[in-house]
């Protein structure tokens, strides 16, 4: 595809769309535009310039404005991503939605919460709390991650073995299409099949199809009673072996996470705190919650018990909010306390049938002796969903590169002899798009496109992501 490059006239033009205080030219500025999480420079690009419209009018001008020019539109919100899907890789507009951080309306009768995008997910559940209710979306980077960048990813989080994936708790979007239309699709009726599911193919579409920008949440009630497990083993082996012994006790645990002893090692150097037996092979982290503490602490102990009948070598127990967070601290500054063993880091986020996580642990194990390099693992025992992070440690740039190149070859092909796949929650962005084109038939990549080419014929949405360009 042949995109023209942002000239000075799309630049006066956008801000008479926005303001020339929302319209950034600068490189200093632009900077903090040019990357997400990941850390490899490999994905880094900067932008040819940086919007930051107020409302979904402006929006819709600006598309409209990058359709005529052929101008490619990178959407981006937090920032927080690991799969370089917010980075312009090819240039032209990042279109930032940091302005539209507004809590629209939280309607306590039909227990919904409409929002603009650039709210931080961490405001959504403070102000769900607030209000005795429960918003069940809970990834690690809650605090910093947008939203609508949640729903750009269809992103998991620790509370997804209960209550699902961001996907489950979306029931409307407004949406500004490739040629600048505002539609909206869904709304606060619970049930609705009035056509085509539109809302959830753009509920992980990573801003490929559209640019959402208003968002019906579905809340429920705030659990009265919630109890954590922090529980350590031997070795990672006899650890995940207990997870399909949990998830088939007739417990469904709120939170069934996984630290193997690589990442609590890094955590407790982040923290500079010592953690509980914190020389073991590995955690787990689970979680129960009820409207009952009798049905909670029983649920717990149940858990408790089969840990301990299954080579557990203790388990600790936090049933207020203090110790809680003090179980949590570990597991979610698994990113932060990563980089401080290796600044530069390859973070992966396969995905495999619960009862294959020990073959996947194994191989993960194998491959890190076979090419002498670390590989940190955590996740979401509960559904699958591996974060294994190769460590770039000193080696230069061409051994750095050949080491991801050979693991991740091996790793993927791995995954999917497991019934597996690419990514659980961080996405495909840029980072995954052509080992995606390689592990899907060229069928299901057909309809894909087909999709992509029937809403954004002139490909201008984040082109380059999911779909590699053609």
């Amino acid at each position: 595809m042949q995109y023209n490059k942002v000239n000075d006239g799309i630049i006066e033009e956008l801000k008479t769309i926005v303001g020339a205080a929302n319209v950034l030219t600068e490189h200093e500025k632009m900077e903090m535009y040019a990357r997400d999480e990941v850390s490899d420079q490999l994905w880094e690009k900067m932008p040819e310039v940086v919007v930051k419209p107020k409302n979904a009018l402006q929006i819709s001008e600006i598309v409209k404005l990058a359709n005529r020019e052929l101008v490619p539109i990178t959407p981006r919100g937090g920032g927080t991503g690991l799969a370089a899907g917010a980075v312009p890789m090819i240039g032209g507009i990042v279109l930032s939605l940091e302005k539209m951080n507004r809590i629209l309306e939280v309607d306590t009768e039909n227990l919904f919460m409409v929002v603009e995008p650039g709210v931080t997910t961490g405001e959504v559940q403070k102000t769900a709390r607030e209000h005795g209710l429960l918003y069940a979306g809970d990834p690690c980077s809650a605090d910093s991650s947008f939203i609508g960048g949640n729903v750009a990813t269809n992103a998991g989080g620790n509370k997804a073995v209960k209550y699902g994936v961001t996907t489950r708790h979306i029931y409307g979007l407004e949406i500004v299409m490739p040629n600048g239309d505002i539609v909206t699709f869904g709304g606060k009726n619970v049930k609705d099949v009035t056509g085509y599911d539109i809302v959830h193919l753009i509920v992980g579409s990573e801003g490929t199809l559209g640019i959402v920008t208003k968002i019906w949440l579905k809340l429920m009630p705030l659990p009265k009673y919630v109890a954590d497990l922090l529980i350590p083993f031997a070795d990672m082996q006899t650890a995940i072996k207990v997870v399909p012994k949990i998830m088939t006790a007739g417990i469904i645990p709120t939170c069934l996470e996984f630290m193997d002893s690589l990442s609590i090692k890094a955590a407790e150097m982040y923290l500079n705190k010592k953690l509980p037996y914190s020389d073991a092979g590995a955690y787990i982290i689970c979680e129960v919650d009820g409207t009952s503490e009798t049905q909670v602490q029983d649920d717990y102990e149940t858990i408790g018990k089969l840990c301990q009948e299954n080579g557990a070598l203790e388990v600790f127990v936090a049933d207020n909010k203090s110790t809680q967070e003090r179980i949590w601290k570990a597991r979610k500054s698994y990113a932060e306390a990563i980089r401080m063993l290796s600044p530069v880091y390859c973070m992966e986020d396969i995905v495999v049938p619960v009862s294959e996580i020990p073959k996947c642990l194994e191989a993960i194990e194998r491959i890190s002796k076979k090419y002498d390099c670390k590989i940190p693992s955590c996740g979401h025992a509960g559904d699958g969903n591996i974060h294994a992070t190769i460590l770039r440690e000193g080696r230069d740039d061409h051994a750095w590169h050949e080491l991801k190149d050979n693991v991740l070859r091996e790793l993927y092909e791995v995954v999917y002899q497991l019934g597996g796949n690419l990514s659980g929650e961080h996405g495909i962005g840029a980072k995954r798009a052509e080992a995606m084109h390689k592990h899907m038939t060229e069928a299901q990549l057909n309809v894909l496109r087909s999709i992509k080419k029937a809403l954004d014929p002139n490909n201008i949405m984040n082109p380059g992501k999911v779909l590699v360009l053609q």
